[in-house]
Protein backbone atom coordinates (compact mmCIF):
# COMPACT_ATOMS: atom_id res chain seq x y z
CA UNK A 1 0.00 0.00 0.00
CA UNK A 2 3.02 2.02 1.02
CA UNK A 3 4.20 2.15 -2.80
CA UNK A 4 0.75 2.52 -4.15
CA UNK A 5 0.87 5.73 -2.46
CA UNK A 6 3.96 7.18 -3.37
CA UNK A 7 3.47 5.77 -7.23
CA UNK A 8 0.35 8.14 -6.96
CA UNK A 9 1.81 11.08 -5.10
CA UNK A 10 4.88 11.09 -7.75
CA UNK A 11 1.88 10.85 -10.73
CA UNK A 12 0.48 13.78 -8.78
CA UNK A 13 3.77 16.06 -9.38
CA UNK A 14 3.44 16.44 -12.82
CA UNK A 15 -0.31 17.49 -12.85
CA UNK A 16 0.01 19.95 -10.48
CA UNK A 17 3.07 22.08 -11.82
CA UNK A 18 0.76 21.96 -15.61
CA UNK A 19 -2.43 23.32 -13.53
CA UNK A 20 0.52 26.19 -11.95
CA UNK A 21 1.51 26.63 -15.55
CA UNK A 22 -2.45 26.86 -16.95
CA UNK A 23 -3.62 28.83 -13.74
CA UNK A 24 -0.88 31.45 -14.51
CA UNK A 25 -1.71 31.80 -18.22
CA UNK A 26 -5.30 32.16 -17.90
CA UNK A 27 -5.51 34.90 -15.50
CA UNK A 28 -3.31 37.12 -18.04
CA UNK A 29 -6.01 35.88 -20.78
CA UNK A 30 -8.68 37.79 -18.55
CA UNK A 31 -9.60 41.15 -20.22
CA UNK A 32 -8.88 44.37 -18.52
CA UNK A 33 -6.35 46.01 -17.44
CA UNK A 34 -6.02 45.36 -13.43
CA UNK A 35 -4.12 48.84 -12.64
CA UNK A 36 -7.45 50.44 -13.88
CA UNK A 37 -9.56 48.28 -11.81
CA UNK A 38 -7.67 49.52 -9.22
CA UNK A 39 -7.36 53.06 -9.70
CA UNK A 40 -10.61 54.26 -11.77
CA UNK A 41 -10.65 55.07 -14.80
CA UNK A 42 -9.95 58.74 -14.28
CA UNK A 43 -6.11 57.89 -13.33
CA UNK A 44 -3.74 59.73 -14.91
CA UNK A 45 -1.05 57.79 -17.07
CA UNK A 46 1.61 58.17 -15.12
CA UNK A 47 -0.12 56.99 -11.84
CA UNK A 48 -1.31 53.68 -13.93
CA UNK A 49 2.43 53.18 -15.33
CA UNK A 50 3.38 53.87 -11.25
CA UNK A 51 0.92 51.12 -9.90
CA UNK A 52 1.83 48.67 -12.87
CA UNK A 53 5.44 48.84 -12.05
CA UNK A 54 4.75 48.36 -8.39
CA UNK A 55 2.63 45.30 -9.34
CA UNK A 56 4.99 43.46 -11.55
CA UNK A 57 2.70 43.86 -13.95
CA UNK A 58 5.47 45.53 -16.40
CA UNK A 59 8.09 43.32 -16.21
CA UNK A 60 8.56 40.02 -18.81
CA UNK A 61 5.50 37.34 -18.56
CA UNK A 62 8.18 35.10 -18.33
CA UNK A 63 9.39 36.41 -15.21
CA UNK A 64 6.58 37.08 -13.78
CA UNK A 65 5.78 33.16 -14.73
CA UNK A 66 8.90 31.72 -13.08
CA UNK A 67 8.22 34.11 -9.80
CA UNK A 68 5.14 32.83 -9.22
CA UNK A 69 5.82 29.29 -9.85
CA UNK A 70 8.86 29.90 -7.36
CA UNK A 71 6.41 31.35 -4.50
CA UNK A 72 3.80 29.04 -5.35
CA UNK A 73 5.96 26.03 -4.76
CA UNK A 74 6.91 27.20 -1.93
CA UNK A 75 3.24 27.79 -0.57
CA UNK A 76 2.96 31.52 -0.89
CA UNK A 77 0.24 32.82 -3.19
CA UNK A 78 1.17 36.59 -2.39
CA UNK A 79 -0.90 39.55 -1.61
CA UNK A 80 -4.36 40.93 -2.81
CA UNK A 81 -3.95 43.85 -5.63
CA UNK A 82 -6.77 45.01 -4.46
CA UNK A 83 -7.68 44.28 -0.60
CA UNK A 84 -3.46 44.20 0.18
CA UNK A 85 -4.22 41.19 2.50
CA UNK A 86 -2.43 37.60 1.98
CA UNK A 87 -4.64 35.69 -0.36
CA UNK A 88 -3.84 32.64 2.24
CA UNK A 89 -6.06 34.61 4.64
CA UNK A 90 -9.04 35.95 2.08
CA UNK A 91 -9.11 32.19 1.38
CA UNK A 92 -8.56 30.50 4.81
CA UNK A 93 -11.69 32.68 5.79
CA UNK A 94 -13.91 31.03 3.30
CA UNK A 95 -12.44 27.81 2.31
CA UNK A 96 -13.85 25.82 5.34
CA UNK A 97 -17.33 27.59 3.97
CA UNK A 98 -17.14 25.56 0.97
CA UNK A 99 -15.22 23.12 2.36
CA UNK A 100 -18.92 21.78 4.21
CA UNK A 101 -21.24 22.89 1.47
CA UNK A 102 -19.21 20.15 -0.73
CA UNK A 103 -19.08 17.33 2.01
CA UNK A 104 -22.89 17.82 2.71
CA UNK A 105 -23.32 17.82 -0.81
CA UNK A 106 -21.84 14.95 -1.25
CA UNK A 107 -22.94 13.05 1.72
CA UNK A 108 -26.63 13.69 0.38
CA UNK A 109 -25.65 12.66 -2.96
CA UNK A 110 -24.54 9.16 -2.26
CA UNK A 111 -26.92 8.40 1.26
CA UNK A 112 -29.75 9.04 -1.50
CA UNK A 113 -27.91 7.99 -4.82
CA UNK A 114 -26.22 4.81 -4.08
CA UNK A 115 -29.28 2.91 -1.76
CA UNK A 116 -32.08 4.35 -4.84
CA UNK A 117 -29.70 2.77 -7.35
CA UNK A 118 -29.43 -0.96 -5.96
CA UNK A 119 -33.28 -1.05 -5.49
CA UNK A 120 -33.77 0.17 -9.24
CA UNK A 121 -31.64 -2.34 -10.42
CA UNK A 122 -33.04 -4.65 -8.19
CA UNK A 123 -36.40 -3.91 -9.64
CA UNK A 124 -35.47 -3.83 -13.41
CA UNK A 125 -37.66 -2.32 -15.78
CA UNK A 126 -40.14 -2.51 -13.51
CA UNK A 127 -42.09 1.12 -11.48
CA UNK A 128 -39.60 1.90 -9.11
CA UNK A 129 -37.17 1.29 -12.24
CA UNK A 130 -38.76 3.80 -14.06
CA UNK A 131 -39.71 6.32 -11.50
CA UNK A 132 -36.12 6.38 -10.61
CA UNK A 133 -34.46 6.95 -13.54
CA UNK A 134 -37.19 9.68 -14.55
CA UNK A 135 -36.20 11.35 -11.00
CA UNK A 136 -32.63 11.02 -11.73
CA UNK A 137 -33.57 12.45 -15.66
CA UNK A 138 -35.40 15.35 -13.73
CA UNK A 139 -32.32 15.79 -11.45
CA UNK A 140 -29.43 15.72 -14.26
CA UNK A 141 -31.48 18.62 -16.20
CA UNK A 142 -31.86 21.68 -14.28
CA UNK A 143 -28.68 23.74 -13.51
CA UNK A 144 -27.81 24.20 -9.87
CA UNK A 145 -28.46 27.97 -10.19
CA UNK A 146 -32.22 27.10 -11.70
CA UNK A 147 -33.17 24.38 -8.35
CA UNK A 148 -31.63 26.55 -6.22
CA UNK A 149 -33.69 29.57 -7.40
CA UNK A 150 -36.66 27.13 -7.09
CA UNK A 151 -35.77 25.67 -3.20
CA UNK A 152 -35.77 29.31 -2.01
CA UNK A 153 -39.41 30.10 -3.61
CA UNK A 154 -40.80 27.38 -2.30
CA UNK A 155 -39.06 26.32 1.19
CA UNK A 156 -38.10 30.18 1.78
CA UNK A 157 -40.89 32.49 0.51
CA UNK A 158 -43.53 30.24 0.19
CA UNK A 159 -43.34 28.01 3.20
CA UNK A 160 -40.79 30.51 5.59
CA UNK A 161 -39.02 26.75 6.63
CA UNK A 162 -35.52 28.01 6.10
CA UNK A 163 -34.02 31.39 5.60
CA UNK A 164 -33.81 33.31 2.28
CA UNK A 165 -30.07 34.86 3.22
CA UNK A 166 -27.52 31.81 4.13
CA UNK A 167 -24.85 33.58 5.70
CA UNK A 168 -24.57 31.56 9.34
CA UNK A 169 -24.11 33.04 12.69
CA UNK A 170 -20.28 33.14 14.08
CA UNK A 171 -20.54 30.36 16.76
CA UNK A 172 -23.90 29.14 16.14
CA UNK A 173 -23.38 26.05 14.64
CA UNK A 174 -27.56 25.14 14.61
CA UNK A 175 -28.22 28.12 13.01
CA UNK A 176 -24.73 27.09 10.58
CA UNK A 177 -26.69 23.71 10.12
CA UNK A 178 -30.04 25.18 9.44
CA UNK A 179 -29.07 27.62 6.24
CA UNK A 180 -26.92 24.94 5.07
CA UNK A 181 -30.09 22.73 4.11
CA UNK A 182 -31.19 24.22 1.08
CA UNK A 183 -27.69 24.83 -0.27
CA UNK A 184 -26.68 21.35 0.70
CA UNK A 185 -29.84 19.86 -1.26
CA UNK A 186 -29.09 22.01 -4.40
CA UNK A 187 -25.78 20.64 -4.86
CA UNK A 188 -26.77 17.04 -4.00
CA UNK A 189 -29.59 16.59 -6.10
CA UNK A 190 -27.59 16.53 -9.39
CA UNK A 191 -24.89 14.08 -7.50
CA UNK A 192 -27.52 12.04 -6.35
CA UNK A 193 -28.85 11.57 -9.84
CA UNK A 194 -25.69 10.85 -11.40
CA UNK A 195 -24.43 8.59 -8.40
CA UNK A 196 -28.43 6.48 -9.10
CA UNK A 197 -27.39 5.59 -12.95
CA UNK A 198 -24.32 4.50 -12.64
CA UNK A 199 -24.74 2.38 -9.39
CA UNK A 200 -27.80 1.16 -11.20
CA UNK A 201 -25.91 0.02 -14.05
CA UNK A 202 -22.74 -1.20 -12.35
CA UNK A 203 -25.34 -3.32 -10.14
CA UNK A 204 -27.24 -4.93 -13.23
CA UNK A 205 -24.03 -5.99 -14.07
CA UNK A 206 -22.71 -7.68 -11.46
CA UNK A 207 -25.57 -9.40 -10.44
CA UNK A 208 -25.51 -11.38 -13.65
CA UNK A 209 -22.09 -12.44 -12.82
CA UNK A 210 -21.54 -16.23 -12.41
CA UNK A 211 -21.06 -16.31 -9.22
CA UNK A 212 -23.55 -14.39 -8.46
CA UNK A 213 -25.69 -17.17 -9.65
CA UNK A 214 -23.56 -19.79 -7.59
CA UNK A 215 -23.89 -17.95 -4.53
CA UNK A 216 -27.74 -18.24 -5.44
CA UNK A 217 -27.58 -21.65 -5.81
CA UNK A 218 -26.07 -22.52 -2.69
CA UNK A 219 -28.56 -21.19 -0.83
CA UNK A 220 -26.61 -17.75 0.74
CA UNK A 221 -29.43 -15.22 2.09
CA UNK A 222 -30.32 -12.87 -0.59
CA UNK A 223 -29.81 -9.59 1.52
CA UNK A 224 -25.68 -10.86 1.53
CA UNK A 225 -25.96 -11.25 -1.74
CA UNK A 226 -26.97 -8.01 -3.00
CA UNK A 227 -24.61 -5.61 -0.37
CA UNK A 228 -21.97 -8.15 0.18
CA UNK A 229 -20.92 -9.75 -3.05
CA UNK A 230 -23.06 -7.20 -5.17
CA UNK A 231 -22.82 -3.88 -3.89
CA UNK A 232 -19.19 -4.38 -2.62
CA UNK A 233 -17.93 -5.19 -6.82
CA UNK A 234 -19.90 -2.68 -8.13
CA UNK A 235 -18.91 0.29 -6.37
CA UNK A 236 -15.68 1.36 -8.18
CA UNK A 237 -17.68 2.95 -11.11
CA UNK A 238 -19.90 4.42 -8.14
CA UNK A 239 -16.74 5.99 -6.56
CA UNK A 240 -14.91 6.97 -9.59
CA UNK A 241 -18.22 8.95 -10.88
CA UNK A 242 -18.04 10.33 -6.70
CA UNK A 243 -14.51 11.50 -7.35
CA UNK A 244 -14.98 12.89 -10.38
CA UNK A 245 -18.26 14.64 -9.54
CA UNK A 246 -16.56 16.23 -6.39
CA UNK A 247 -14.46 18.35 -8.68
CA UNK A 248 -17.47 19.31 -10.52
CA UNK A 249 -19.26 20.40 -6.59
CA UNK A 250 -16.34 22.97 -6.34
CA UNK A 251 -17.16 24.41 -9.42
CA UNK A 252 -20.51 24.90 -9.00
CA UNK A 253 -20.16 25.66 -5.46
CA UNK A 254 -19.38 28.81 -6.49
CA UNK A 255 -23.12 29.61 -8.50
CA UNK A 256 -24.85 27.62 -4.85
CA UNK A 257 -22.83 30.54 -2.82
CA UNK A 258 -23.99 33.33 -4.87
CA UNK A 259 -27.45 32.38 -5.12
CA UNK A 260 -28.16 31.82 -1.46
CA UNK A 261 -25.56 34.52 -0.59
CA UNK A 262 -23.41 32.49 1.46
CA UNK A 263 -19.91 32.93 2.00
CA UNK A 264 -17.11 30.66 0.51
CA UNK A 265 -14.69 31.06 -2.17
CA UNK A 266 -17.62 31.68 -4.71
CA UNK A 267 -17.46 35.40 -3.55
CA UNK A 268 -14.47 35.41 -3.31
CA UNK A 269 -13.34 34.76 -6.96
CA UNK A 270 -16.06 36.88 -8.28
CA UNK A 271 -14.70 39.32 -7.05
CA UNK A 272 -11.62 38.85 -7.73
CA UNK A 273 -12.91 38.44 -11.14
CA UNK A 274 -15.02 41.89 -11.40
CA UNK A 275 -12.08 43.81 -9.67
CA UNK A 276 -9.05 42.20 -12.22
CA UNK A 277 -7.23 40.71 -8.56
CA UNK A 278 -4.53 38.84 -11.28
CA UNK A 279 -2.79 37.51 -7.65
CA UNK A 280 -6.42 36.45 -5.72
CA UNK A 281 -7.24 34.86 -8.97
CA UNK A 282 -4.34 32.82 -9.42
CA UNK A 283 -4.34 31.75 -5.73
CA UNK A 284 -8.00 31.00 -6.18
CA UNK A 285 -7.68 28.90 -8.63
CA UNK A 286 -4.26 27.09 -7.56
CA UNK A 287 -6.70 26.26 -4.74
CA UNK A 288 -9.44 24.85 -6.60
CA UNK A 289 -7.24 22.87 -8.91
CA UNK A 290 -5.53 21.53 -6.09
CA UNK A 291 -8.24 19.94 -4.02
CA UNK A 292 -9.32 18.29 -7.39
CA UNK A 293 -5.92 16.54 -7.28
CA UNK A 294 -6.28 15.74 -3.94
CA UNK A 295 -9.56 14.34 -4.46
CA UNK A 296 -8.27 12.16 -7.58
CA UNK A 297 -5.66 11.16 -5.16
CA UNK A 298 -8.35 10.29 -2.48
CA UNK A 299 -10.26 8.52 -5.46
CA UNK A 300 -7.27 6.76 -6.53
CA UNK A 301 -6.20 5.19 -2.92
CA UNK A 302 -9.86 4.09 -2.21
CA UNK A 303 -9.70 1.73 -5.47
CA UNK A 304 -7.36 0.01 -3.46
CA UNK A 305 -8.78 -0.38 -0.52
CA UNK A 306 -12.30 -1.51 -2.77
CA UNK A 307 -10.57 -3.70 -4.52
CA UNK A 308 -6.89 -5.08 -3.84
CA UNK A 309 -6.25 -6.16 -7.03
CA UNK A 310 -5.73 -2.29 -8.26
CA UNK A 311 -2.74 -2.16 -6.20
CA UNK A 312 -0.57 -4.64 -8.74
Amino acid sequence: MIGFIIRRLLASIPTLLAVLTLVFLLVRVVPGDPAIAILGDRATPETLSALRAELGLDRWIGTQYFEFLGHALRGDLGTSMVTHRAVWTEIAEALPHTIVLTLAAMAIGCLVGIPAGVWAALHRNGTIDVLTRLLSLLGLSFPVFVSGIFLLIVFALQLHLFPVIGNPRPGDWIDGLHKLVLPAITLGIVMAAYVVRVTRSSMLQVLGEDYIRTARAKGVPRRSIIWRHGLSNALIPVVTVVGLYVGILIGNSVLTEIVFNRPGLGKVIVSALTQRDYTMLQGMMVIYCFLIVVVNLITDLSYGLIDPRVKQ
